[in-house]
């Protein structure tokens, strides 16, 4: 039985295990293409368990997968799923000037709309990189035509975070609705209980705990966010990556799936646009 009514918002940040900011260092992004693809099987795959389980999620997809895994794209918009972009390449907005941005974006939402034959209404930067120095890139997804963004997470991290910026929902200056990832407050510090590498590396009776709490607290929606690569115990290895990113990247990839299940049906699941009542 699930544990509470409300809708609660599921996210996918469709991308492969090689594109991930943690191995920039390792991977050249001119030798993707001659990197044997999993994202698709990956995605099917939950795609497969969202079917089962009566889930609707949003798909932040990257462009360049969805150029490669058309028929992916298509599924996730037939089967009633949410689709949004995650960006071009995996590129974090941090590290681009305005006009590469604004190009990116509009890349990417090109090819999304054209294969998914549907407007795009959401955007997540990679690795929640927008913060005090590209509060810029708002008014990009303004005029690209998006309605909102959840490209913020207020937490200390070292890869990411603006931990003084709002916890919950609220509309910028110029209109776009910013979505943060969720969090808790222990000790008068924001706590990520959001998914990805937490929901990995903790338990999952503290995770659904903790989203417990977060429920009891607030009366905004939960939304939770992980990948297809997470699913994924098989992935290969890049051994000549950092120790922290390894160890990031692969803790607990086998207990991932089970995870998800568990998730799944403890708790009620629909799109960004459902869960926050995104027009």
């Amino acid at each position: 039985m699930k544990l509470e009514n409300r809708l609660n918002a599921m996210t996918v940040d469709v991308e492969d295990y090689f594109q991930v900011s943690a191995f920039e260092g390792v991977v050249n992004k001119k030798d993707w293409d001659s990197i044997s693809l999993r994202v698709g099987d990956n995605t099917n795959r939950l795609l497969d368990l969202f079917a089962a389980n009566n889930v609707k999620s949003t798909f932040f997809t990257l462009g360049w997968v969805a150029q490669r895994c058309p028929d992916v794209i298509k599924r996730i918009v037939n089967e009633g799923h949410e689709l949004a972009s995650h960006g071009l390449a995996h590129q974090r907005a941090t590290t681009m000037t305005e006009k590469q941005l604004f190009d990116d974006i509009k890349q990417s939402k090109d090819i999304l709309e054209n294969i998914g034959g549907v407007a795009l209404k959401g955007y997540r930067a990679p690795s929640f990189s927008i913060n005090d120095s590209n509060t810029w890139a708002y008014d990009i997804l303004k005029d690209l035509g998006f309605t909102y963004s959840s490209s913020t997470y207020p937490i200390n991290h070292d890869l990411y975070g603006v931990p003084e910026w709002p916890r919950f929902k609220y509309t910028r200056d110029n209109g776009l609705v910013e979505i943060p990832i969720p969090t808790i407050i222990k000790k008068g510090t924001n706590v990520g209980i959001g998914g990805g590498g937490y929901f990995r590396l903790y338990p999952y009776w503290l995770s659904r705990r903790r989203i417990i709490e977060f429920m009891q607290a607030e009366s905004a929606p939960y939304s939770f966010y992980f990948h297809p690569w997470e699913i994924d115990a098989q992935q290969p290895r890049f051994d000549k990556a950092p120790w922290k990113s390894k160890i990031r990247h692969y803790i607990n990839l086998s207990k991932m799936e089970g995870k998800i299940e568990k998730l799944i049906k403890d708790f009620n699941w629909v799109t960004m646009q459902e869960a926050y009542e995104i027009k």
